[in-house]
């Protein structure tokens, strides 16, 4: 770890509090200069530091820059062991791709890829995603032999459900899901999910999966193209001190921390919560454009949407199959 590094780490723990550059010198046995010159890097790098007269310094309560720093000191004890594996940028193409090149160089099960800004961000279909700043692009290793779910679907769901829960921490808002992998706030569009699987060649087994979640955190309204302001939305709409570090904690948190203590049936019966249309019409959008109405009924134990059609036929719906328009 850099002095700048270690730095910031310090003052993220003193966040809205004054260290002055004599403990921080000592604390980290280097000089003053060596102090003052780390604290210009960061500042340059976009941290709020203020510095108090004859005081020392202090990283602003406003700074909301995403780091590794900022994100450790918020994660739960069964989160903590993960924080090695913690990867934050400025921007990344697809926070996916990078995700999915380390897996295939090792890496370890719970490897995190945060950036704040993507410039090449995919959705379903291969559709783009739209990803300005302001959000929190946020994507996870997860290796099946860490998994007990007997359907990979249910990954999908549990993120669902850890994105509302980390929303609704943070913000105070309760965000719900318009099935299958998409989370709405005030009747917009706050946070798509993506997972993609690749499978082991030799054994035709699942070799591990990458877990992509990109939410609108303090994205303003004219951060959008034209054509998504109607729909899409954001946590906050705007500035949010500390609101980015905070969701990204609350998310390791609720993923890798917490995969090993819950059921398939737990995870599924909380995603059937937050689920938007149950007991709605909705119409069904197939993969070939035709569409017909129906009833959203209910999930099964994989999260397939159960749909009763307009002349009484129960159907299971999939996620590669369909769209749901409600």
């Amino acid at each position: 770890m850099t002095t700048k590094e270690r730095i910031l780490t310090l003052l993220e723990e003193n966040r809205g509090k004054t260290v002055s550059g004599e403990q921080l010198a000592a604390a980290l046995n280097v000089s003053r200069n060596a102090v003052w010159k780390a604290v210009t890097d960061l500042r340059a790098a976009g941290y709020r530091i203020d510095a108090v007269t004859n005081k020392g310094y202090c990283l602003s309560a406003d700074n909301d820059k995403l780091s590794v720093q900022g994100i450790v000191p918020l994660l739960s004890e069964t989160a903590r062991p993960f924080a090695e594996y913690l990867r934050v940028y400025p921007e990344l193409a697809s926070t996916n791709q990078t995700a999915k090149e380390l897996a295939l160089a090792g890496a370890a099960h719970g490897t995190a890829v945060i950036a704040a800004q993507q410039s090449q961000g995919r959705g379903r279909y291969t559709r783009s995603f739209c990803s300005p700043p302001g959000g929190l692009y946020f994507s996870i290793i997860l290796h099946p032999d860490k998994l007990h779910f007997a359907h990979v679907t249910t990954v999908t769901a549990l993120a669902a459900v850890a994105v509302c829960e980390a929303i609704e921490a943070v913000s105070g808002k309760k965000p719900g899901v318009k099935w299958v992998n998409d989370v709405f706030l005030d009747g917009k569009k706050v946070c798509g999910i993506l997972t993609e699987a690749v499978t082991d060649i030799e054994s035709g087994t699942l070799g591990w999966l990458v877990l992509g979640i990109g939410i609108n955190v303090t994205t303003r309204p004219e951060d959008f193209p034209p054509e998504l302001r109607e729909i899409a939305g954001s946590v906050f709409g705007g500035e949010s001190p500390g609101s980015r570090n905070r969701l990204a904690a609350e998310l390791m948190n609720r993923i890798p921390g917490c995969v090993p203590m819950l059921t398939e049936e737990e995870v599924i019966a909380s995603y059937r919560s937050k689920l938007m249309m149950l007991g709605k019409p909705v119409t069904v959008v197939q993969s070939d454009g035709t569409e017909y109405s129906a009833l959203a009924q209910d999930v099964d134990c994989a999260g397939h949407l159960i749909v009763q059609t307009e002349d009484g036929v129960k159907q299971t719906l999939s996620s590669g199959e369909i769209r749901i328009r409600i």
